[in-house]
């Protein structure tokens, strides 16, 4: 008959050491993850990943980490009661099982395994997955967390992300402005605006070239409506309008040029 002693020698203590140290593991995953990761500091600085791609990294790392650890130590445990052979047979036929009745949860793991190797969009990148629009907040193997910009924390399984819109990884912003001008000055307000169109790169340094006139309406009565194509460097848009408004206006009451209202 085993004591109570023998039980706990044979059992009870190597599981709770085990457990403990997959525990320890798991809580120093992202300090061991964020060190390792911290190495590409000293690589050449065409290979070395932008912060942003750092801390994605480090999330996914942790995460995989944390769940290796716990995978190993369940197996260790399992270990103490049941023999080798009969383990490899049990773990076969519990992966086949698990693989079939939870197909959802392993391709949410298989593409968090795939974020680390395409750099498809870093923590702190505003993106837009499964029509929500928001800044990603962290990555892991299962899910990713959004904050839409009214608050809320969107939990998105990886398994369901098939189509990303990336807002901060974009080339460029239009900031078109409308103009609606008098059909007698349309001739005059034409050359103007081209003319000033390739001061204004100059005068603008986050307009990225020459806007381009067009009139999309196409129709002309006693005024016509002008439309300034304008690409601004990514991001600036919003802050350059104001003033690319502000040198149009000026230039076409110098040239005694009237908006219509």
């Amino acid at each position: 008959m085993i004591s109570i002693e023998g039980i706990t020698q044979q059992f009870i203590l190597p599981i709770g050491l085990i457990l403990l140290i997959a525990w320890i593991i798991h809580r120093s995953s992202p300090r061991i993850v964020r060190h390792t990761i911290g190495l590409a500091g000293y690589a050449p600085q065409k290979l070395r990943p932008s912060e942003e791609r750092q801390r994605t990294l480090a999330d996914l790392f942790a995460s995989a980490l944390s769940f290796l650890v716990f995978v190993i130590a369940a197996i260790l445990i399992l270990g103490l009661f049941i023999d080798t052979t009969t383990l490899v047979w049990m773990i076969g036929l519990f992966s086949a099982a698990f693989g079939l009745g939870a197909r959802p949860l392993i391709s949410d793991f298989l593409t968090g395994i795939g974020f680390i190797f395409e750099d498809t969009f870093d923590v702190g990148e505003k993106v837009e997955i499964l029509g929500t629009e928001g800044v990603v907040e962290k990555i892991n193997l299962r899910t990713t967390l959004l904050r839409a910009p009214s608050g809320e924390l969107y939990t998105i399984p990886n398994g369901e992300i098939r189509m990303i819109r990336n807002f901060s990884r974009g080339r460029f912003s239009t900031a078109n402005i409308m103009l609606k001008i008098a059909a007698n000055d349309l001739s005059r307000a034409i050359e103007l605006l081209e003319s000033l169109g390739d001061e204004a790169v100059t005068l603008l340094p986050n307009l990225l070239e020459p806007w381009q006139v067009i009139s999309e309406s196409g129709t002309i009565g006693g005024t016509a409506e002008l439309t300034l194509l304008t690409r601004a460097r990514f991001g600036k848009a919003a802050e350059m309008r104001p003033r690319l408004l502000a040198l149009v206006q000026e230039r076409l009451a110098q040239a005694e040029i009237t908006l219509v209202g």
